[in-house]
């Protein structure tokens, strides 16, 4: 979720409740009936940032697993290249030896 969706939300459940606020506080209820509208208010504000809460968290587990998932993949691929260019190095170096071998074996004649 971007930052300014996140936002958004954010000022919109904000509106909401202040708005209900000021709807139940003017209300011409009686007070018992006036708190409980308002306490019900203030619970459903609040399931529903819960909500939104567990919704972000499983996106951003989500988006992590996925990014372990790339970095072992990109990890196992680094050392399979490592391991091809070992090879290359160690076949370098043997030729090399046997080149030097060979001239040694010239100067020993």
């Amino acid at each position: 979720m971007s930052n300014n969706t996140g936002n958004t939300v954010l000022a919109l459940l904000t509106g909401v409740a202040i708005g209900a606020g000021v709807g139940i506080l003017f209300a011409p209820d009686k007070g018992s009936r006036t708190r409980e509208k308002f306490k019900d208010g203030f619970e459903d504000a609040k399931n529903e940032l819960k909500n939104r809460f567990d919704s972000v968290s499983l996106e951003l587990k989500d988006k992590f697993s996925l990014a372990k998932y790339d970095l072992e993949g990109t990890y196992e691929e680094l050392v399979s290249n490592m391991s091809h260019k070992t090879d290359d190095v160690i076949s370098f170096l043997e030729e090399k030896l046997a080149e030097l071998k060979s001239q040694n074996a010239k100067l020993q004649k």
